[in-house]
C-alpha cells in the first residue's frame, strides 16, 4: 500500500469518526433539555494558508483560532512528509 492510499483511508476513516461523534452528540443533548440553553458557537474556514474564524463570543474565538492553527500546521507536517517520502 502506498502513502497516499494510507492517507486518503485514514482521511475517510476520520470522517466517519467525526460524523458519529456529532450524531451521538445530538443524540445525548436531545435527552438533557431542560428550561433554559445558552448556546455557543464558532467555526473556521481555512482557504489555503489563511483561517478565518468566526464565534459567538472571545472564548470560542480563541478556541477556533487555536484549532485552525493546530490544523493547519497538521496539514502542513503530513505534505512535507509526504513530499519527503517520495524522493
Amino acid at each position: 500500500m502506498e502513502v497516499a492510499e494510507i492517507l486518503s483511508m485514514a482521511g475517510i476513516v476520520l470522517i466517519f469518526i467525526g460524523m458519529i461523534i456529532v450524531v451521538i452528540s445530538i443524540l445525548l443533548r436531545s435527552g438533557r433539555s431542560s428550561g433554559s440553553a445558552n448556546a455557543r458557537g464558532g467555526g473556521a474556514v481555512i482557504i489555503g494558508p489563511i483561517p478565518i474564524i468566526f464565534g459567538t463570543d472571545k472564548k470560542m474565538v480563541r478556541s477556533m483560532l487555536i484549532l485552525a492553527i493546530v490544523l493547519t500546521v497538521l496539514v502542513l507536517t503530513i505534505t512535507v512528509v509526504n513530499y519527503l517520502l517520495e524522493r
